[in-house]
């Protein structure tokens, strides 16, 4: 099966931007090749042609190879709903909710799938590039482990680690890594890179040579820091946010504890007339954001108290009677009703909670779980716009005649009677450049005529071009066995 794994040395520390300029270089090269994770933990998700679910990063990475996303690209999807509990999607479906504690029992169940997954992609395509998570160091997790050395060994795929010497002590983290995995996984690994460099790479020669005396493996290359990486979606919402642009109009959107889907942020982050503000717990919120987002969430009732936790359903009724604008999304526009019932406790404890009251509707939750790929209408500009949908619950109430957009003939989400507060369950909107241009332009802010997929693309190229120019990619691609 020719394939290639890269892993890091820790969390955040560039894996999935690697394998999608390594994807991306291995398409340019006339490959047929797919992107594979055995197992992501995020709520960001992306939904697939096969009507499934997977981690947003993976879907970026099968565009990197010209691909739809599908299921088997990342079969475990470990979705948090609590501190101490999981959604657990496998194959792209809701397999379960699980303790912590509980779920190593899960795993040996999972590696089957894992498994099938993966040689059905390597079967289709010349080269699967996989990604792992986290990192093989945390040896507490090694038992049943489906995600890094575990699955590398039970599919013999050859390992590249990666350091992030942007944090500092990445010798300690390469090194230390060998020193604490077992032998036999060790053996997995044919090589290493630095990822993250500013400054002049060949500053760290002494510190490279180091390393490949001290662990026997061969070094692929220093990458130097990519500095479009903000074009690309952001995985992590704390990722999101860019640095204030003189003149821009402020947009602010509410980091929820379990803020989920907020790849329509992306777009928004894009455009030069935009200062996206990502307001975090204990902040305030902006008082001259002409516009606030409510994004998606995992757990609409528990976001609901945190929202009310940090005192923001103050500022948003200041921020209302100033004459702002709202947007919730999914979960968001569930919050912004008068109550949210879970009488079957699907999202945790059985109950109701009472909204912000800022829409003249109610949710309530059910057991089935819609999951598409849509095309939508805009009910006030008449533009189409695509989209994807990924929730539970059902939304009624006087505001949904009043719909933001029309699915299929039906009528999607609400708008309150001034047009200000609206709701709809309708994610990925703003990468539809008429819509974003018309939405925004609705708010007095000025779009710029970029396109956001042509913008992606051309960064993906960019991404390949900046790993030719920086690592052995020939050679990291001839590892693939």
């Amino acid at each position: 099966m020719p394939a290639l794994m890269i892993q890091g040395c820790g969390s955040n520390v560039g894996k999935s931007m690697l394998v999608a300029g390594l994807c991306r270089a291995a398409r340019r090269r006339g490959l047929g090749v797919a992107p594979f994770k055995p197992q992501n933990m995020s709520n960001n998700a992306a939904v697939t042609v096969d009507g499934g679910e997977i981690g947003r990063a993976q879907a970026l990475q099968a565009l990197a190879c010209g691909l739809d996303p599908v299921t088997d690209m990342n079969p475990v999807l470990l979705k948090p709903e609590s501190e101490t509990g999981a959604q657990v999607v496998v194959q792209g479906r809701r397999l379960t909710t699980t303790r912590a504690a509980d779920y190593p029992a899960l795993k040996p169940r999972l590696m089957t799938h894992v498994l099938d997954s993966f040689h059905r992609l390597a079967a289709a395509q010349d080269l699967v590039i996989v990604e792992g998570a986290g990192s093989p160091a945390e040896v507490n997790l090694r038992a049943g482990d489906i995600a890094n050395m575990g699955f590398a060994r039970a599919a013999d795929v050859p390992v590249v680690l990666a350091g992030d010497i942007d944090r500092g002590g990445v010798i300690a983290q390469i090194v230390g890594t060998q020193a604490v995995i077992d032998p036999q996984d060790a053996a997995q690994v044919a090589g290493f890179l630095i990822n993250k460099f500013r400054g002049d790479p060949r500053l760290f020669d002494d510190g490279y040579r180091f390393i490949e005396a001290r662990t026997g493996w061969r070094g692929y290359g220093v990458l130097p820091w990519f500095p479009q990486a903000h074009l690309l979606p952001a995985e992590d919402a704390l990722d999101i946010a860019g640095a204030a642009r003189p003149g821009g109009v402020t947009v602010a959107c509410l980091m929820l504890s379990r803020i989920a889907n907020f790849d329509d942020l992306d777009p928004l982050k894009a455009e030069p007339g935009v200062n996206l503000v990502m307001v975090r717990p204990g902040e305030a919120i902006p008082g001259d954001a002409r516009l606030v987002i409510i994004p998606g969430s995992k757990s609409t009732r528990g976001d609901l108290a945190f929202l009310r936790a940090q005192g923001w359903q103050i500022d948003l009724a200041a921020h209302v009677r100033r004459g702002g604008h709202v947007l919730g999304i999914c979960g968001g526009y569930q919050m912004l009703g008068h109550v949210v019932r879970d009488p079957e406790g699907i999202e945790g404890p059985a109950g109701e909670t009472p909204g912000l009251g800022l829409l003249e509707v109610e949710t309530v939750m059910t057991p089935d779980k819609r999951l598409a790929r849509v095309s939508a209408t805009h009910a006030a500009s008449g533009l189409e716009v695509s989209g994807y949908e990924i929730h539970i619950g059902r939304s009624s109430g006087p505001d949904c005649a009043r719909p933001f957009a029309h699915v299929e003939g039906r009528a999607e989400g609400a708008l309150s009677t001034d047009g200000r507060i609206a709701g709809s369950y309708l994610h990925g909107l703003f990468a539809s450049d008429a819509f974003r241009a018309a939405y925004l332009a609705g708010l007095g802010i000025a779009a710029s005529a970029r396109s956001h997929a042509a913008t992606v693309e051309a960064t993906l190229d960019a991404l390949a071009d900046h790993l030719e120019a920086h690592l052995d990619v020939a050679g990291l691609l001839a590892l693939a066995r």
